[in-house]
This record gives structure tokens, sequence and C-alpha cells, in this order.
């Protein structure tokens, strides 16, 4: 579908932007002791060049190293810091995008604090006993979250008047760095745990002064940094706030709340709300319930409640892809949608949409490989775009010498392999011995849909290149003779050892693989352990073609197999 809606011009307060698509902040982790480095500005650059409305840099420590929660992350605690904002400032905005910074206090998950023996701020003590609460993780990533502060733990201090005073005067401070670095403007981070946001929740905030208690003295913080930036940096400079629109806690913000938050930030000079949510901690189910949903347009209602209760632009965030993000805008839910892990898969998604061509999008498929890398202060990686992170490689530019390129395997692996040498402008030829290209992903697509849709986006890329894909062709010795290769790639897929559990050759029990086989007939014992009358049922449906349809099959099994029951 078209989506005129989204790829119309947005105003954001004094910020003008040429569609309504935004790049939230994403940790990148690519720092060097909080300057901007090349990585970051290439990073940023390519969703620039591929027509992001607004972007918004990853979350920036105001007061760097302290209240930080990582070294990798962009410091604004210094005038030193300023010469590399802008030189990231000048790689997006000569792509025709805008960009704000996400400025923020830690609070009690600052790992710097802990790392470097200072007490964490936070509005009261003792945290809450869900704080503590470890249950949900594996020793390995134990260690691993250990490793972040040398193997030491935070100790938490309630803020007091004069902590409070200087918190305000560092987010002014950055702000003003922000400006002079000739960036449009800042997003306040009062969402997820840090620390503005445990003075909005009642959850955390217990105190019994004139920041705690009412709803305006819980956002008497919030409220008194907005005054302090606008105030520093005039109204020519855009000024958003990200709220948390529910909190997975007992006695948490709830959406009501968050509109009344909403309302006091407008009144002290917000230009706009980013509604998100957040659990607790980042373990378990509270981290997939916020701030990383795993259910499509999950804090779009979010968003509504807040849209209802303001007059400023609402963005909206969650799992939001493009037709769902058109639908928004026209039911008026939000005013602008943000698009993160999407534009980690594919930062080209707006000029694709601008272009008529969607079907060209790469997906994203919610795997979560991105965001795991962030636990560990490291780099994200993207399991469908292997560009990210690896920007010191450059784009992909023509080769030098034009090869004949056969592939062996179409699965990802060998689609995406075709994909590259096509591009770089050799002749490609495709090899795969089933009637299908996808191989074990377009298996996989049974319990997991998103990844027929990146097997969908490598079918679209090759043919579009021209590839000669050749289903249906066991690979021999005298057909690559034949071929007269200069290259041969060989992507042939893993190999999968039986799991050695007791139980597991049971007739009743079948692996992925025992699947497959009984899909595509090439295994005649993978049916062998079945009843008759479903070895019956399968023989049929593949003699009528029913089988080589995922969707179909997916449907079909939930008759008498366990795929996606609870």
């Amino acid at each position: 579908m078209p989506h005129p809606k989204l790829l119309t011009q947005g105003r954001i307060g004094p910020i003008n932007t040429r569609n309504r698509i935004v790049l939230p902040a994403m940790d990148q982790n690519s720092c060097d002791d909080g300057a901007i480095t090349d990585l970051n500005i290439a990073h940023y650059e390519a969703r620039a060049r591929g027509g992001v409305g607004l972007l918004i840099l990853e979350t920036s420590a105001v007061a760097w190293p302290i209240g930080a929660t990582s070294l990798h992350q962009p410091a604004l605690s210094d005038d030193r810091f300023i010469p590399g904002l802008s030189r990231l400032a000048d790689s997006v905005h000569r792509h025709g995008s805008k960009m704000v910074v996400q400025i923020c206090h830690h609070g009690k998950t600052a790992g710097v604090d802990a790392m470097q023996d200072r007490e964490q701020l936070v509005p009261s003590v003792p945290l809450p006993d869900d704080e503590s609460d470890m249950s949900a993780i594996t020793m390995d990533e134990l260690m691993k979250m250990a490793g972040l502060t040398g193997g030491k733990r935070g100790k938490q201090r309630a803020a007091t008047t004069d902590d409070i005073v200087w918190v305000i005067e560092q987010f002014a401070d950055a702000s003003e760095r922000v400006k002079k670095a000739g960036l449009d403007g800042i997003e306040i981070h009062a969402a997820h745990g840090y620390l503005i946001s445990t003075f909005l929740s009642p959850h955390y905030n217990v105190r019994d002064d004139e920041y705690g208690g009412s709803v305006e003295n819980r956002a008497r913080l919030l409220v008194e940094i907005i005054t302090a930036i606008r105030k520093r940096c005039g109204s020519d400079f855009g000024i958003i706030v990200r709220l948390d629109g529910r909190e997975y806690v007992d006695g948490g913000i709830t959406p009501e709340l968050c509109a009344e938050y909403a309302v006091l930030a407008e009144t002290a000079g917000a230009d706009a709300i980013h509604v998100s949510a957040s659990g607790p901690n980042s373990m378990g189910i509270g981290f997939t319930n916020g701030p990383l949903p795993w259910q499509p347009d999950q804090y779009v209602g979010l968003a509504a409640v807040v849209k209802m209760a303001v007059s400023i632009p609402v963005i909206a965030v969650g799992r939001i892809l493009p037709d769902a993000a058109e639908t928004h805008l026209k039911n008026g839910d939000c005013d602008f949608v943000s698009m993160g892990r999407q534009l980690l898969a594919d930062p080209e998604l707006p000029a694709k949409l601008l272009s008529g061509t969607p079907e060209r999008v790469r997906t994203c498929i919610n795997c979560y490989v991105c965001v795991a890398q962030n636990f560990w202060d490291g780099a994200p990686i993207c399991a469908i775009n292997a560009e990210l992170g690896h920007y010191e490689e450059g784009p992909l530019v023509p080769a030098a010498v034009r090869r004949r390129v056969v592939v062996v395997g179409g699965g990802p692996g060998g689609m995406e392999a075709a994909r590259v040498a096509a591009v770089r402008g050799h002749s490609v030829t495709l090899l795969e011995k089933s009637p299908h290209l996808g191989g074990t992903a377009r298996f996989s697509s049974l319990t997991t849909p998103m990844n027929a849709q990146f097997v969908r986006y490598l079918t679209t890329e090759i043919s579009r290149l021209d590839v000669d894909i050749r289903t249906s062709t066991p690979v021999t010795a005298t057909l690559l003779r034949e071929l007269n290769a200069d290259v041969v790639i060989v992507a042939t897929g893993a190999r999968r050892e039986r799991p050695d559990v007791p139980g597991s050759t049971l007739p009743h029990v079948s692996s992925g693989d025992d699947l497959r086989a009984l899909l595509t007939g090439d295994d005649p014992t993978a049916a062998a352990r079945l009843p008759i009358h479903r070895r019956l049922i399968i023989s049929i449906g593949r003699s009528l073609g029913l089988m080589s349809n995922m969707d179909r099959v997916r449907s079909l099994s939930k008759r008498w197999m366990p795929i996606g029951k609870r």
C-alpha cells in the first residue's frame, strides 16, 4: 500500500522533517571515551542517506562519566566533545535529515558509577525488592554483566536537593553543547528506569519533600529540567520528552498517569512526547514488555492515550511496520512513528517506500540479536543486515574484475552471497537442489513467520539483480565444469546432530530435520514412525503441492502438532 501520511512532512517545534519516520535512540557503544567516532558517524549517516526524517542519537550522558551506563556511550559533559558532535550533525544534515540527542542521567543503572566506586543517584532508598531479582539470568549472562562494572555492585543514594540542582544544571549544560554543535534539539530520557523516570514513578519515588508525593511533585525534576533547557537554548531548539506510557511493576506509571506527565511537560515547554514503556529490569518478561516489545504495534495504544491529552506531536514506537504506521497516522493515534530495529535491518526503508518499492524492504525478523549485545557493552549486530557495525569496510562497490560466480545452496547464506556478488557486478548463478529457495529459514517460518519475510526479500533482490536461479538442480562436478566458474561459493548450510537426550528416539518425538524431511519427502525413514493415516495425509499433501506453502502448512500443522501452542 502507498504511505502518503508516513511520507508527508512533519514539524516538531522548530524542527521541520521531510517525513514522519523517526530513528529512536539505540546504543551503538562505539564512542571513544565518550567522543563521537567515525563508526558513529557512518551508522547515522547511512540512515540519513536512506531518507529518515528525524534521527535521535543514542542515549548520551549529561555528566559523563558520572551517571553514565558505559564508557562507550556519547558524552556531553565537556566542550571537548562538541567537535565530534558537529561532524555528526554535518553528516546527517547533508542528506536532508534532522537530528536530536537523547540526553540522560542513568541513575540506578549507571554502571560506570558502580565501576568507579560512586554512589548511584535515585529518588529514594532502598530500591524495591524487584530490583534484586536475578532469577531469569543465566550464570554466563551474570558473569558478562558483572564484567561491565569490574564485578562491583552498585550502591544507591537518595538524591539531596543540592544533587537535584546539580542534575538540572548538567542537563542544561549538555543541551547548550548540543546546540553549539549544530544539532537540532534534544530528547530528555525520562523513561526506562533511568533517573528522571524513577522520580516520576510511584513505585520508586517515596519521597516526602517537594520532589515526591503528588503528581506535580514527582514531575518537578522533569519540569525544572525542561524549563532550564528552554531558558538556556531558546525557542529555536527542539525539546522532546520520552516517557513511559506504562511501567510493568506494581504501583508503577499507568497510561493515564503518563498523560498527566505529558501535559505538565508540554506546559513547561516540550515540543513533542515520545511514548515508550519499561519493566523493572532488563530480565525475563519485563524486558520484552518494555522497553523492547515483541508484539507488533505494542505501544501505539499508549501513545494514543497521550495524544488525546496534549496538543503537541506524539511519537509512537513498538514494532511498527510501514503499513501499520500509515494506519495509525491516519487514525490520529500519533503524529510520528519510530522504527528502531527495523532501521537497523534496513536503513534505506524510507527511500524504498518513497520510490514505490516496499517489496524491497528488508523487514526486521524481531530476533533480538542486535539488542542483546547492549547488555555486555558490545556493538549491535544484525542477523539479516551484515553491514550493521561493520562500516569500516565501507559500502559495496563495483568489483575491479567481473567474474563468473557460482553459488551452491539456496538458503539465506547462499542467497545473500549471490546478492552481494551481483550488486558488485559479477555474473552469478545460484544452484539449489530442492524446488524452493530459502533452505532451513523457509521451514523455520513455520514457527517464526518473520523468517519468511527475509526469504521473500532475498528472493526479490536476487531476481531483480538478474541472478541465474536454478532450483531442482543437484550440483555435480560436471555441471560446475560446464558453468566455467571463476569462483564457487559453497553455502549448503550446517549439519545438525540429533540431540542425545533420553527419549529423543521415541516414535512421537521429531527434530526440526525430521519435520523438514516429512514435508519434502527427501528421507523416507522420517515418516516411518508416524501412524499410517498421517503418512497418507502427508503423502497426498506433497503430491498436491500443499506442502510447498509454508503458510498453509503452518495452519494445518496446528491441528496435529504443538506448533504455536502454549
